[in-house]
């Protein structure tokens, strides 16, 4: 299937040629583009001195803003599979083929989880995910082990809901609006990393109010959106 790998970075400069080199090694055959989220360190310049695939934001957008950009260029070149893929190199290529397949099979959505085989741990860091896999089971039935992950790959039809509604940004509530619309989400198992440089946004302010605002979009936006 003809797959895109979306790369959102945002101050990556340290980070992004490892990810590239991992899914250049790991995953061939697959087409990649790095977004550059108007990067404010050199992340721009590595980009171009690597001549790497790539498209220059010239402000943060943030993750949706950067991560739809590349939905609609996927949705442009009539791609058949998007991956959406960290910059950071938290994600590993080698379980891409396994998240393509499972598309072809007939996933409309596959989530590279850290929790199918191996039980999520009883930690402060794992609350916020324990509370949204809760919240989304409640609205849908439907149990999603590890809905903060950021290692996605989406089908055709998918990418398409991605790219041209500005109500769907690539994060957890958002797969409840999905699961409504009878979209098939399965999980398989991935291993991931720690981040070597820099620093995750997510600090406990910034982790407070995003899990505020996660649930409070699975409990009073999402169920009554219409499909």
């Amino acid at each position: 299937m003809k797959t895109l790998v979306v790369i959102p970075a945002y101050n990556e400069a340290l980070n992004i040629e490892k990810t590239v080199s991992d899914i250049e090694n790991n995953a061939p055959g697959v087409d990649y583009v790095v977004i550059n989220d108007g990067s404010k360190d050199n992340t721009l310049e590595v980009i171009r001195n690597n001549h790497y695939n790539h498209i220059d934001g010239f402000c943060n957008l943030g993750l949706f803003g950067a991560v739809q950009t590349g939905f609609k260029l996927a949705l442009e070149e009539n791609y058949d599979v998007v991956i959406q893929f960290d910059g950071d190199g938290q994600h590993s290529a080698r379980y891409i083929s396994t998240m393509v397949n499972e598309i072809e099979n007939g996933s409309d959505i596959v989530i590279g989880s850290r929790f199918v085989t191996e039980k999520k741990p009883f930690t402060a860091r794992m609350l916020g995910s324990r509370l949204i896999s809760f919240a989304i089971k409640v609205i849908t039935g439907k149990m999603i082990a590890d809905p903060t992950s950021g290692f996605r790959a989406y089908n055709k039809a998918c990418i398409k809901d991605y790219a041209t509604d500005m109500n769907n940004p690539p994060e957890p509530d958002t797969l409840v609006y999905m699961l409504r619309k009878k979209r098939k989400i399965k999980e398989v198992q991935v291993q991931m990393q720690d981040r070597e440089f820099g620093e995750s946004y997510l600090n406990l302010g910034n982790t407070i109010k995003y899990m505020s605002r996660m649930l409070i979009s699975i409990f009073l936006i999402q169920p009554f959106r219409k499909v």
